[in-house]
């Protein structure tokens, strides 16, 4: 697995989302009440982009006309056909035996934190002022 810098924090401000590419991969990360989920950004049913979906809660109920929402902000639902899927793990609540799509591990780092990679090109001072969000494929 490889850390790739993806943006700073700033850019995913607390109830929205960003889509990035890493390694040819599309994937969307959600920042729900400052803490940050990347799950894959294509819904495995017909495609849509998941990081346009909302991001609800399981509906329960006890009785007809009671419903209740368990676990707000743990699900995002798919913008197109309404399919639900678990921000930290992927898994589907419309088919969770079968469907599920790739989570990804997500932090924030200090830009100072950040490992140097293997390349080697001439170098330029940096202050490193902001936070940076670093997804781990």
């Amino acid at each position: 697995m490889s850390e790739h810098v993806v943006c700073r924090l700033d850019e995913i401000p607390v109830g929205t989302s960003k889509r990035v590419s890493v390694d040819k991969r599309d994937i969307a990360i959600f920042n729900v009440g400052g803490r940050l989920s990347a799950i894959a950004n294509r819904c495995p049913h017909e495609g849509a982009q998941l990081c346009l979906g909302r991001v609800t809660g399981e509906v329960r109920a006890d009785r007809p006309g009671q419903q209740r929402i368990e676990r707000e902000g743990e699900l995002v639902r798919c913008p197109w056909h309404g399919w639900e899927f678990d921000l930290k793990t992927g898994r589907s609540y419309c088919d969770p035996e079968r469907l599920k799509v790739k989570a990804f591990d997500v932090a924030v780092k200090p830009g100072a934190e950040l490992v140097e990679g293997p390349y080697t090109i001439e170098t330029y001072d940096v202050q490193v002022r902001d936070d940076y969000v670093v997804l781990t494929v």
